[in-house]
């Protein structure tokens, strides 16, 4: 049997400015997530639905998420197959289309990870491990839309 795991967090909206959600103008979208040890983080709806665009939205989140799981499945298959990667960073980019009377889906989240790797012989597994990790990755198997990677692997030097 496969192990399961959970995950828990407390969301709460900060946002009411004094009369509650009496006008979609006059509340705050700022909220705070927890999680039980861990940094809270101060969050906001996207800046075009009235959000401050200082703070965190579920849109980025989601779309970090994504490249968070790749990067780390990544990094344990080069590790567990003899790649050494020695800097990765990823460029992600999300896109989001708004439905007509409300509501809206992610139509795509592209992963576009820098990855160096120690030696040239590693270069091919290194690229085959992208296909490898994003079948393997949690998050992007848990979502209705395509999540594509486009990587540049070099050596270092």
């Amino acid at each position: 049997m496969p192990n399961t795991h959970a995950y828990t967090a407390t969301v709460t909206w900060t946002g009411n400015t004094g009369g509650g959600t009496t006008s979609y103008r006059d509340f705050s979208r700022d909220h705070v997530v927890e999680v039980a040890g861990k940094p809270r983080v101060e969050a906001s709806a996207d800046p075009a639905f009235r959000g401050d665009p200082a703070r965190l939205n579920p849109e980025d989140l989601l779309v970090a998420s994504l490249s968070e799981c790749h990067l780390l499945t990544y990094l344990s298959l080069c590790s567990n197959s003899g790649v050494v990667v020695l800097s990765y960073q990823d460029e992600v980019r999300g896109t989001m289309a708004e439905s007509v009377g409300g509501g809206g889906r992610f139509t795509e989240v592209v992963l576009r990870p820098k990855v160096t790797v120690a030696d040239e012989s590693m270069l091919a597994k290194a690229e085959r491990l992208h296909e490898l990790a994003h079948r393997n990755c949690f998050i992007a198997n848990s979502v209705n839309f395509p999540v594509r990677h486009e990587p540049q692997i070099t050596v270092v030097g």
